[in-house]
């Protein structure tokens, strides 16, 4: 997608401080951090949100889910880590391209909302 600033990033049009890269999957810093490690991970393809998980991208989302814990690893974060997904208006989601935010780096909060 032309004005998918994900997909952007994704293919090197705009600039990121990449932690992981693959032929599938994008990992790098999220610019407004909402803890001590705050990574995105991204897949190259776009899918919008969860609602458009099916068979045919499906395999694209088991491999971020293989390679978060070696980005984990990587950063640090061998106490522990949370993974979230937004999913439209009312999930908060502000990029309309399917990422999962790797937080870390301290003790979290243990409220999700």
């Amino acid at each position: 997608m032309n004005n998918c600033v994900f997909c952007c990033i994704a293919n090197g049009t705009i600039p990121s401080k990449r932690v992981y890269e693959d032929d599938l999957i994008v990992a790098f810093y999220d610019l407004e951090p909402q803890a001590a490690v705050h990574v995105l991970v991204i897949p190259r393809q776009h899918i919008a949100c969860a609602d458009e998980v099916n068979e045919s991208n499906s395999a694209v989302i088991a491999r971020i889910f293989e390679r978060i814990p070696e980005i984990a690893k990587s950063l640090g974060l061998e106490k522990g880590y949370r993974v979230v997904t937004n999913c439209g208006e009312h999930g908060c989601q502000s990029v309309h391209h399917m990422h999962f935010h790797l937080l870390g780096g301290e003790q979290l909060g243990g409220r999700m909302v």
